[in-house]
């Protein structure tokens, strides 16, 4: 996967394209040599970028792409390619909506931090606190665990519950229960056996601790997750189109489907996402447009002019908790690769039938997001690179 060396040695030009060149992944493929943006919408005034996904989805074999660039004051250009399913000539719109996974991780975060502002729930709120009735059967280590812990992935959560809870995974795959009800669940089984890892000091990535975060979110509130983050993010957000799991159940081709690595779609049903169960670990669906619409409202909130939270607030969920490695905040990976001295949050997500990356070097005030409507290392690379370019090309505007 390349990595784009240093946003600040731009100044240097050549040693930009070298890097780039250096990086190009495992496929052996040459990402297309396109100008990013197309002509400027004087309806909008947003650059085009549908020939640059173009050329990529192409050169990738790719099904569908789309992507958004965006600063503090919203999108700066926006586009889409492809078929809403691979060889059906269904082309996608800017009005379809995309499986965004784990670049989903940091809304769930962010709900709770609208809810601790409320004054509903603390980052030092407990299981034990959250969960009263279930401190009994609750194995002692797992009492004390925050929920700041379980959003930076420090919480001891299993990393894999398919292996270790076989059944627990075959309940939330038959979506026995309600959402709220398969994450009670979930708790309940999962806290019984001692964590996985030293508490608040040992990193363990893990969608089950997401889901514990977010379970802890209904108990405080007596409302599903989907219900908070509805009215609580994306309702005041403007986000219309963000709903969960595969953007759609019908047989209707009236949006796009996830495909597998092979490049062959996955249909509605079981296999289209993972368990509603699961989704404050990344099950959200949405445009892009109002994908940008989030990205937008967290560099504005680092620069400590967005609405909603207050700038301490976003600090906090833009800090890496403690100072071991991996550097992860509250549903950010957090890194220095645009330099020493800027603060980038960035993600990825897929369910394996969808790709998404989000990028954003606070400092500089600007974004990039892109997905792609299937999985695997082709998929992957694609984004990768069409990224990178679009934000060095922004950088150098």
């Amino acid at each position: 996967m390349i990595r784009l060396a240093t946003l600040h040695i731009v100044a240097v030009g050549a040693m930009v394209a070298t890097s780039i060149m250096t990086g190009l992944g495992c496929s052996g493929l040459e990402p297309p040599d396109v100008k990013p943006y197309g002509e400027i919408d004087p309806a909008t005034g947003y650059g085009d970028l549908s020939n640059y996904l173009e050329a990529y989805r192409q050169a990738y074999r790719l099904p569908a792409m789309a992507a958004a660039v965006v600063d503090t004051n919203g999108i700066v250009a926006i586009g889409v390619a492809g078929e809403r399913r691979s060889g059906s000539e269904a082309e996608v719109t800017l009005e379809d909506q995309w499986h965004i996974g784990s670049s989903a991780k940091s809304m769930t975060a962010t709900l709770v931090a609208i809810l601790v502002e409320e004054g509903l729930i603390s980052w030092e709120t407990t299981l034990a606190h959250a969960f009263p009735d279930l401190e009994r059967t609750m194995h002692p280590d797992w009492r004390a665990v925050t929920v700041e812990q379980l959003l930076t992935h420090r919480g001891g959560a299993p990393s894999n519950l398919i292996d270790r809870y076989p059944k627990l995974w075959e309940r939330l795959v038959s979506q026995e229960g309600s959402p709220i009800e398969q994450r009670r669940a979930l708790v309940e089984e999962v806290t019984r056996h001692p964590p996985e890892v030293q508490l608040g000091k040992q990193y363990e990535y893990s969608n089950a601790g997401y889901a514990i975060a977010g379970a802890m979110a209904e108990a405080v509130t007596e409302t599903a997750w989907e219900d908070l983050m509805r009215t609580r993010l994306f309702s005041p957000l403007g986000m219309t189109s963000a709903g969960f799991g595969a953007p759609v159940d019908t047989t209707s081709l009236d949006q796009p489907r996830g495909h597998d690595k092979r490049g062959q779609p996955v249909e509605p049903g079981p296999d289209a996402d993972n368990p509603p169960g699961i989704g404050p670990a990344g099950t959200v669906h949405l445009t892009v447009e109002d994908w940008a619409k989030y990205a937008t409202f967290h560099l504005r909130g680092a620069g400590g002019k967005a609405d909603m939270l207050d700038p301490e607030t976003f600090e906090r969920l833009h800090r890496p908790y403690g100072n071991a490695n991996p550097l992860y905040a509250m549903g950010w990976e957090v890194s220095d690769e645009a330099g020493p001295d800027v603060h980038v949050l960035t993600h990825t997500g897929s369910n394996t039938i969808w790709y998404s990356m989000i990028w954003m070097p606070l400092e500089h005030r600007f974004g990039v997001l892109v997905v792609a409507n299937q999985g695997g290392d082709r998929a992957r690379e694609a984004v990768d690179q069409a990224l990178w370019n679009l934000a060095l090309d922004h950088y150098e505007r």
